[in-house]
């Protein structure tokens, strides 16, 4: 999947993402956060409007679709990537895993990764922000930011293999 992008100056930027038919979806995001949604047969074809939504509703479309409301398929990591080297990654923690029954301040996780737990999915319950006291269950989904190498890092912790 290839995703091609251009300023609009005065309007905001364009996305054009490459589907599997050879067809595009074409964002237009305004710079009042408005955004147009087209569609286009191949890349030299005009785009049909699909919708269009405001800022808000775009956000929450957004969302959804990036699994955060719910994932259809089990997954044991999902990657969302914020700027340039700053993801925003979801991992479950196994039975097994050091950090599993600790809190967060005992298991030390910024100092011994660089990632930072932002939310932690436990059921039907949301806690964020977690605080320095919450302890980290077995079944727990944990939402991290940090960069690629802290990520990684913080992978080899949630497993066998981590060496302090």
């Amino acid at each position: 999947m290839t995703v091609y992008e251009s300023d609009l100056p005065g309007v905001g930027k364009k996305f054009e993402v490459e589907l599997d038919d050879d067809s595009r979806l074409v964002i237009v995001t305004h710079n009042t956060g408005k955004r147009e949604v087209y569609l286009k047969a191949d890349p030299d074809a005009d785009g049909d409007k699909l919708f269009e939504v405001s800022d808000r509703l775009a956000r929450k479309i957004g969302t959804i679709l990036e699994g955060a409301y719910f994932q259809p398929v089990q997954a044991d990591q999902v990657e969302t990537v914020l700027a340039d080297d700053t993801y925003l990654e979801w991992y479950g923690v196994a039975e097994g895993a050091d950090i599993a029954g600790k809190s967060l301040a005992e298991a030390n996780v910024r100092n011994r990764t660089g990632v930072s737990i932002v939310a932690i999915q436990r059921g039907d319950e949301l806690i964020s922000p977690p605080t320095p006291e919450t302890v980290l269950e077995v079944g727990d989904t944990l939402v991290v930011v940090g960069d690629r190498d802290d990520c990684a890092q913080f992978e080899r912790l949630l497993g066998e293999d981590f060496e302090e």
